[in-house]
């Protein structure tokens, strides 16, 4: 049932890609992006995500930058912010309008995300 799930992950950090990939892609289909500008080219690729794990601090375009983008352009998809660093106003501002769902820390949970998949998409 899950297998039928869509996740982008992206990170500019390569490590956390791999890590997240070899355990997520065992039960759903995982995309990774190293920015958000590459981030928003596999929206472009694959429009059916159904979900994003954005990395907050990143170069170039943060998390919460990129999530913006990506919303306006997919409403559709359920996107999630991880970091390593305390909550911010600005990632509280965004999670109590909706834009995020969720907010994960870094060194991120397998079963808080899994759970929060499944929470949200469990019947897909």
């Amino acid at each position: 049932m899950e297998r039928n799930i869509k996740i982008l992950y992206v990170d500019d950090e390569p490590l956390n890609l791999m890590l997240f990939k070899s355990i997520f892609a065992k039960k759903y289909f995982v995309f990774t992006a190293e920015s958000g500008m590459a981030g928003l080219s596999v929206l472009q690729e694959t429009p059916d995500v159904d979900v994003v794990i954005s990395d907050m601090r990143m170069p170039k375009m943060s998390g919460l930058e990129f999530i913006l983008k990506a919303k306006e352009l997919y409403p559709h998809i359920y996107f999630y912010i991880l970091t390593g660093y305390e909550i911010t106003p600005e990632i509280r501002k965004y999670l109590n309008s909706g834009l995020i769902s969720r907010y994960f820390q870094k060194p991120f949970d397998m079963k808080e995300i899994d759970g929060a998949i499944i929470e949200r998409l469990g019947g897909k």
